[in-house]
């Protein structure tokens, strides 16, 4: 991609997931990258080793670290993961008040700096601070979308493809709903290169899996001990940046506003959407059993106890 044609992406968050965005966006040549933090010189710090990185692959994108939010100004991707990370024993729910706090400002800084950008938020509770983020920005809701079902989803296949011992490659499969412990493994479609994985796997090994699916965020909370899963989160917010960035239009699951779609009216929630240029062009509506159905239902119900403590 030639220098004047690169796209401008504004990470709004260093930690760990805003490092590792800034290191797979610049891997994969996504465009050129802001990393802003309210920490004095961290994301300073992280854009000048990541510079050094791209002098050592050779790659052609440039980053810089700020503490000023006005530096954004322009960019066409804001991707949101600024907030509290959950520690042990904290549940999404915890994280409401303080990192609602945090996205009010982040997204009054996005409308005013950046006002036609596609926005990707990360924080949690996700769908909570997803729609705190549209309501804020006041832009179409096209143009804000919330990651979780892509790293649920990919968690799914990921256990999956041990249990049955089959590469990740053929395994697919896909959670929605909210992005906490009621979110909703779609077991009627998962399968292994078209396969029902209810050929392989038993009814009650399913469940066990499904059910470290929507504990997997809280077991990595508890292995590392000081923080949260960054790796993946990073990676799933980065394929969501490419079907827009590059109008692929791939049919990911994403926290989006809902109007009706599924039975769940006027809140963002993991659904699967159609990812282009135009933003969220489409939500698309699949057959679910009536048990997922059922499931989908209890999900919307939590979504909306915890919207409401905004």
């Amino acid at each position: 991609m030639s220098q004047k044609n690169r796209k401008k992406i504004a990470l709004i968050g260093a930690g760990q997931i805003g490092g590792t965005l800034g290191l797979l966006c610049g891997m994969r040549s996504l465009g050129d990258v802001v990393l802003y933090d309210v920490v004095e010189g961290m994301p300073q710090g992280k854009a000048l080793d990541l510079s050094h990185l791209a002098a050592v692959f050779g790659l052609d994108f440039s980053i810089s670290g700020t503490n000023k939010l006005e530096d954004i100004a322009g960019s066409d991707l804001c991707i949101v993961t600024s907030g509290l990370p959950r520690k042990p024993g904290m549940t999404r729910e915890d994280l409401v008040k303080i990192n609602g706090d945090i996205i009010r400002q982040v997204a009054d800084g996005i409308k005013k700096y950046a006002p036609n950008s596609f926005v990707i938020v990360v924080t949690n509770p996700l769908d909570a601070m997803v729609y705190l983020a549209w309501k804020t920005t006041g832009f179409p809701s096209a143009r804000v979308v919330g990651m979780a079902g892509v790293l649920d989803s990919a968690r799914y296949e990921a256990f999956l493809s041990e249990a049955l011992k089959i590469s990740n490659f053929s395994i697919s499969a896909m959670v929605m709903g909210g992005h906490g412990d009621e979110m909703v493994a779609v077991r009627s479609l998962a399968n292994a290169s078209g396969v029902p994985v209810s050929k392989f796997l038993s009814a009650d090994q399913l469940d066990g899996i499904e059910k470290r699916v929507a504990g997997a965020g809280g077991e990595i909370v508890a292995l590392l001990k000081t923080g949260s899963a960054f790796y993946s989160p990073a990676a799933a917010a980065t394929l969501m940046a490419e079907s827009y960035l590059f109008d692929r239009k791939n049919l990911l699951t994403a926290s989006a506003l809902c109007q009706g779609q599924y039975g769940v009216n006027g809140i963002y929630f993991g659904v699967p959407v159609v990812i282009g240029a135009g933003g969220v062009e489409k939500i698309v509506e699949i057959e679910l059993s009536s048990q997922e159905k059922s499931a989908l239902m209890a999900s919307a119900a939590k979504v909306k106890t915890v919207v409401e403590l905004l």
